[in-house]
């Protein structure tokens, strides 16, 4: 109760300040047929005005907070891009007996659209991702991921990512993943049931991986134009990729 005394007071302060006023201009204009006309219509009023604020501009202020939130969550995303993200899908890509198409299909460029990244996000659930865990280095991608395991961890502290599903979603799979490979002492002598089995892992946190970066390519484009040129030129699918502007 001594948490909301205040507003009590402050409450009942403002009533009896309204009061006063009315009672004073009874008694200065001896017309209380006015004052209490008035007052009705005031009171008419408060629906309409309850109307504007709980309804209309509390919604606006939620959608102002949310885009507010949503681009705080992507400064995270980007550095979880820049520090496990884009190294990771190019580990995966190399387990991808379909990487040639997977990659002619992700070559993001300037001219893509809204339109463009939304159907290749959705076409990516019916991409033939082919994943062979002894296609590739499987030791490599276990040193990498362990070495990112702090990193993720603090990710997976942070609050606000609750509140992005997808991206949530997306690195539950990744550490996942790396407690599989990170509990297996020789990963190069898997057998083929085992083997599937962490196939099938990398193969769940490819997917959402791709889906996560195309999401992220496209709120570049739209926020961060300088920003998007260099996530071009560093595409994690193009074997030619490199930093330095060619044109």
């Amino acid at each position: 109760m001594n948490r909301y005394k205040w507003q009590i007071v402050l409450g009942i302060s403002l009533v009896a300040v309204s009061m006063a006023f009315f009672i004073a201009q009874i008694m200065i204009f001896h017309d209380a047929r006015d004052t209490f006309f008035y007052l009705l219509q005031d009171i008419a009023f408060i629906p309409i005005q309850v109307l504007l604020v709980t309804l209309i501009l509390n919604q606006l202020l939620n959608v102002r907070e949310k885009a507010a939130k949503l681009n705080k969550l992507n400064m995270v995303i980007g550095t979880f891009f820049s520090e496990v993200g884009s190294g990771l899908l190019k580990c995966f890509s190399e387990f991808d007996h379909n990487a040639d198409k997977t990659a002619a299909e992700l070559q993001v460029s300037t001219h893509w659209s809204e339109e463009h990244f939304s159907r290749v996000a959705r076409d990516v659930v019916h991409y033939d991702l082919r994943i062979d865990y002894a296609k590739a280095d499987l030791t490599a991608l276990k040193a990498y991921l362990t070495g990112k395991r702090d990193f993720l961890l603090r990710l997976l502290e942070n609050p606000n990512l609750l509140e992005h599903e997808t991206f949530t979603e997306l690195l539950w799979a990744v550490f996942h993943l790396t407690e599989e490979l990170s509990v297996r002492d020789d990963v190069t002598r898997l057998i083929p049931v085992d083997g599937n089995h962490i196939g099938g892992d990398m193969k769940r946190a490819y997917a959402l991986l791709i889906v996560q970066w195309l999401t992220y390519m496209r709120h570049l484009k739209s926020e961060y134009p300088y920003l998007y040129s260099l996530a071009i030129r560093l595409n994690p699918f193009n074997p030619q990729a490199s930093a330095i502007v060619q044109e």
